[in-house]
This record gives C-alpha cells, sequence and structure tokens, in this order.
C-alpha cells in the first residue's frame, strides 16, 4: 500500500516540476515582471541540472520566438504606413445603435487582429472607439470591453494571429514531423471568433455592470478626460491675495472644483474659508481636460512651480493629450518626479486616472501603473514623440489619413506576398517574415532603429526561457506523468469529453498567466495525453491554442485585457460577467469544431 501511495516521479522530474512549479506561483502572484521570473527559473534549471547547458539558450533562437518578435515588426509597419488606418476613418458614423457599433467594430478588430499583433489591432482601433463613445455621450465601457474581447477571439484565426498558435505549431513540428500551416487554425478559429462576436454585440455589452466606467450613459457630457490637477499660483494671478471662499465660487464658475490647497507641506484647512492665497499655493483641483488649460491661463496659475521649468517651454504652443500606458511601457513603476519630465522633455504630467477614478495625492510623485490613462500637456510634436517613446497610447485619433498611399500599398502587398509564399511552402515562414521587416526598412517603411523598440523584448525573454524548460518537462517524462494524471482522473470518459476538460482547464491557466506561458506548459502535456488515450493529438494540440488565447475572466489574462482597463474605468471583477459566458461559449463551439476538423 505504502508503494502504491509513493510519487511516480524521478529526481530530475522533480527538479523540473519544482521549477515550474515556482514560475507559475511567481507569475500568479505577479509582483516581479514575467520576463525577469521566466529567466532566473532558466538559470534556476541550469545550475540544479534541470536543463542541460548546452540546451540553455536554445529557446532564444527557437522558430516560435523568432516568428513573434518578426509579427511584432510587421504589425508596426502596417500600423505607421497607415496601411490599416483607413479602416477607421469609416467606423464612426453617427446614429448607429450600441450593437451595430460594436458588430462593426468587433468585426474589423478581429480581422486586423488575425494578420497583426492583436495587441496593436486594438492599439489602433481603441482611439476611435472612444472618440464615437464621445461623439454618441456614453461611456467607453459599454464598447471597450467587447472590442477587447474580439481582438482576442481575431487571432485565432491564423498561425500568427496569437501567440498560442506559433508555439503549438512550432511544438507539432518537433513532435509530429510537420507544423501547423498559416490557414490550419481558421475553420476552427472563425466559427469560435463569430460565435464569440455575435455574443459580445448582441448580448454580451449588457452584461457590463452599470458602474463601470463611473460614468452613467444618460450624462450631458463624456466624463472620461476629468482629472485631479495641481496648479501652482503666480506672482501676477488674480487669485493672490483672495480668499478660498471667493476662489472657490470662480472655480465652481468655471466647471473646475477646488479640493484642497498646499502651501509648504501642509494642506489647508477647507472650511477656513477666509485664508487668503499666496504666491507658491498649489491647488488641488478636479477639472475636465478640455476647461483645465484655459482656467490655468485665465487666472495665472501653473503647473509646476519652479520657474526655470516654466521658461523652458514658454510661449510654446501648448496641447493636452490624453494616453494609457501599456504593458511594458517605460512608464510603468516610475514618476513624474523620478523622470524630470519637464526638465528632461518639456512636458507636464498633470493628472491620471485609474481605474476610472482620479488620483487625489500628489501627481507628480504617483508611480505609473499599466491601464493608467495619463493627462499631458506640452507642444504637439514633443509629446506625441513622448508618448512613442515610452510605448504608451494615445486616447484621441491621430494619423487617420493616410499620407503617403504609396506606402501603405507597398507594406500591405509586400505583407500579404510573405504570408501566401509561407502558406504554399515556398518559403520559410520565419525567413518570409523576415524579409519583409528587411524590406519595410529599405522602403523607409519602417525606420532601423524603430525595429529594436518595436519588439516586445519581456516577450523574446519569457518565451526564450521557457522553451528549455518546457523541453525538460517533456524529455524527464514528467509531462508524460502529467499527463497520465489527467486521464487517470477522467478515468471512464470518452476522449472528447477528456479533450472538452483539458480545454477548460488551459484557459483557467490562461486567465492568470500569461497566456504564452500557458502554451508552453500545456502543448507538451496535450500531446502525452492523447498518446495515453491512443489518438491523434492534433485535435488536443488545437484545443491548447484556442483555450491558450481565450483569457476573458480577468485584466491579468492577456494584454488587451489590462490596456482597457483605464480607459474604460475597469475594475478587476467587472471582466467575468462577460468573460464568462464567452469562455463558455469558445469551448461549446470549439470543441465539436476541432473534432470536425481534426478527428481522433
Amino acid at each position: 500500500m505504502f508503494d502504491s501511495l509513493s510519487l511516480p516521479f524521478t529526481i530530475d522530474q522533480l527538479k523540473v516540476l519544482g521549477i515550474l512549479l515556482a514560475v507559475l506561483t511567481l507569475l500568479v502572484w505577479g509582483r516581479w515582471r514575467y520576463d525577469l521570473v521566466a529567466f532566473a527559473a532558466l538559470v534556476a534549471a541550469v545550475i540544479i541540472g534541470a536543463v542541460p547547458e548546452d540546451q540553455a539558450f536554445v529557446g532564444f533562437g527557437h522558430p516560435a520566438t523568432l516568428i513573434i518578435a518578426l509579427v511584432l515588426v510587421v504589425s508596426y509597419g502596417l500600423s505607421s504606413s497607415g496601411a490599416v488606418d483607413f479602416i477607421a476613418r469609416h467606423l464612426t458614423k453617427a446614429g448607429r445603435s450600441v450593437p451595430m457599433h460594436i458588430a462593426i467594430m468587433s468585426s474589423v478588430g478581429g480581422v486586423l487582429s488575425g494578420f497583426m499583433n492583436n495587441v496593436g489591432a486594438l492599439a489602433l482601433l481603441m482611439p476611435v472607439d472612444i472618440n464615437a463613445a464621445r461623439k454618441a455621450k456614453r461611456s467607453p465601457a459599454l464598447t471597450l470591453m467587447p472590442l477587447s474581447f474580439a481582438t482576442i477571439l481575431g487571432g485565432l484565426v491564423t498561425l500568427i494571429g496569437t501567440p498560442p498558435n506559433i508555439i503549438v505549431s512550432t511544438y507539432r513540428a518537433s513532435e509530429l514531423g510537420a507544423p501547423f500551416k498559416m490557414f490550419d487554425f481558421t475553420p476552427v478559429g472563425v466559427v469560435c471568433a463569430a460565435a464569440g462576436i455575435a455574443f459580445v454585440a448582441l448580448v454580451g455589452w449588457r452584461l457590463i455592470p452599470s458602474g463601470a466606467g463611473r460614468v452613467d450613459s444618460s450624462d450631458e457630457a463624456f466624463k472620461l478626460n476629468d482629472y485631479i490637477a495641481e496648479l501652482t499660483v503666480e506672482e501676477k494671478s488674480p487669485f493672490l491675495e483672495k480668499q478660498l471662499v471667493e476662489v472657490e465660487k470662480i472655480s465652481e464658475q468655471s466647471d473646475i472644483t477646488l479640493l484642497n490647497v498646499i502651501r509648504g507641506n501642509s494642506r489647508l484647512q477647507r472650511h477656513a474659508g477666509w485664508i487668503k492665497l499666496q504666491e507658491g499655493d498649489v491647488l488641488l483641483v478636479e477639472a475636465p481636460a478640455q476647461t483645465l488649460d484655459d482656467f490655468a491661463a485665465e487666472h495665472k496659475l501653473a503647473y509646476v512651480d519652479q520657474d526655470h521649468q516654466r521658461e523652458k517651454i514658454k510661449g510654446a504652443n501648448l496641447d493636452l493629450v490624453e494616453a494609457v500606458v501599456r504593458p511594458g511601457s517605460r512608464m510603468e513603476g516610475r514618476t513624474s518626479h523620478s523622470l524630470s519630465l519637464v526638465d528632461n522633455y518639456g512636458i507636464w504630467l498633470i493628472g491620471i486616472q485609474r481605474e476610472g477614478r482620479k488620483i487625489q495625492t500628489r501627481v507628480r510623485r504617483t508611480p505609473v501603473a499599466v491601464g493608467d490613462v495619463l493627462l499631458l500637456l506640452g507642444p504637439k510634436q514633443r509629446t506625441n514623440a513622448f508618448i512613442d517613446e515610452m510605448g504608451m497610447l494615445p486616447l484621441a485619433e491621430r494619423g487617420l489619413e493616410v499620407k503617403d498611399t504609396g506606402k501603405a500599398v507597398l507594406a500591405a502587398g509586400l505583407f500579404a506576398a510573405a504570408i501566401a509564399a509561407s502558406s504554399f511552402s515556398i518559403i520559410y515562414l520565419p525567413v518570409a517574415l523576415a524579409l519583409v521587416c528587411v524590406l519595410y526598412v529599405l522602403f523607409g517603411i519602417v525606420p532601423l532603429k524603430q525595429i529594436y523598440e518595436t519588439i516586445e523584448w519581456p516577450v523574446v525573454v519569457l518565451i526564450g526561457s521557457l522553451i528549455p524548460i518546457g523541453a525538460a518537462l517533456e524529455q524527464s517524462g514528467a509531462s508524460k506523468i502529467l499527463a497520465q494524471g489527467i486521464v487517470d482522473v477522467a478515468q471512464g470518459l470518452p476522449p472528447w469529453a477528456i479533450l472538452t476538460i483539458l480545454m477548460a482547464l488551459t484557459m483557467t491557466l490562461s486567465d492568470v498567466l500569461n497566456n504564452t506561458a500557458t502554451a508552453l506548459v500545456a502543448a507538451p502535456i496535450s500531446v502525452e495525453v492523447a498518446r495515453s488515450l491512443g489518438v491523434s493529438p492534433d485535435p488536443f494540440l488545437m484545443a491548447v491554442a484556442v483555450a491558450a488565447s481565450c483569457a476573458f475572466l480577468t485584466p491579468i489574462g492577456h494584454k488587451n485585457n489590462t490596456l482597457i482597463m483605464g480607459p474604460g474605468g475597469y475594475r478587476f471583477g467587472d471582466y467575468w460577467r462577460m468573460g464568462l459566458p464567452l469562455e463558455i461559449i469558445v469551448v461549446a463551439v470549439g470543441v465539436p469544431m476541432i473534432l470536425m476538423v481534426w478527428p481522433l
């Protein structure tokens, strides 16, 4: 009896499983960035002998790693050339109902994300969607989540649409001798995407909590751009020597709410209305972005309190710009003060929104988080350059008109030719994509410097680090034991039921982990499950590809969900209401389609 209860793992298997468990735990915890966790795990695995030294860095030259990096560059080229921008100009016609708007935007987003990075597809369409919400005087929360989910679903359609498809394809090549081709994912992906988009357009958006966005759709004005900002009383300000009660009345007339006054390191008492303002006092105000600058100019109030900083951009034509902090942005975790924005960039950070709430602390000393919406003030060209440099996304529509039609057509044509060549096995896909990148540089579509800035290096490090660990999981036999455990637990169930269980487990894991990490872990196990059942591995691999990409329950499961969190004013618990039924629909539709196209 004792022997039957003992663990069937060898020392080598336990090493791999221990490393993998530590990785999964740290990724779920989220304290450290996923690329650091993965690379540290790789180093640890080599030290303890779980991964051979000569296999330590093979993941960085793996086809999956290269394809994902190259797709990011190509996606940038398609976007920056204007090749896809013209589509967006016709999406915001006035008078459309919410379901019709969602259906159109989601369909376009799904198509785009099938052939470019789905984060890039969302980044292209999100400003368009927000602008439509402003025109319709409704909260963007009603439409941003459906758009995010649709761009995730669209990635299911092709090999390059989402990293899990690429990982599963390359894993199939190593195990079965041939990868999945470009459009092998299409039959299952199209049906899942179509069913999902129909759901979010007709029913799903109605399940979004009424509190999401913190804006009632009946409000007279769109409130996304209300901010907490700091204004400093200057020497010639008419507010000098005015009592607080007078300043409050004047502010209210301009739709400005005076929240507090800071003098030195202390806050003045709000009820002490008799106190007179002095030069250097900081007014903490709540105001719409479009009125804030006019108010500051009229009353000679500054956004900073150092004269030399104001002089740096004195007389410049200043614009207020909203931008959302993307995953991997250089702004993440940093403050305006630590970056010395005014000194180094000539730009002020004057307001922050987080999950639809205004930050009511000193803005310049507040660490920025992913999904935050920042209100920036500075010369237009300088501000736009800063947003691009920091890897943020502007929320105003810009560059929607194609400036150079020739480059747009060329960019799209080169990409289409590469896809066609790889689909017919004329050119190996990584080589085809690499050739497109080279031609993009030669024809001036993508600057050479931008090549390196476009690649999401944390993703590259994550994949490159976990591939050797995934290989060790398989080579040690640990994946076979785990797979047998799944089969034993589901003993007596038919293979299609076990396929459904595997798909549901993978989808659940992807909701709390990076989808790439989920695919790398689940792919070897899925093949071993199929072998234990004596059936074809293809439907199980396809189930992993679909499930790993479909993370709809949380804002951390997919970058698109994180990206919309700030602009949509969503809370962590807002996603599952629409996400859970959507995941059920994907499983219910996906399993029969997988079995139809890829029989057991």
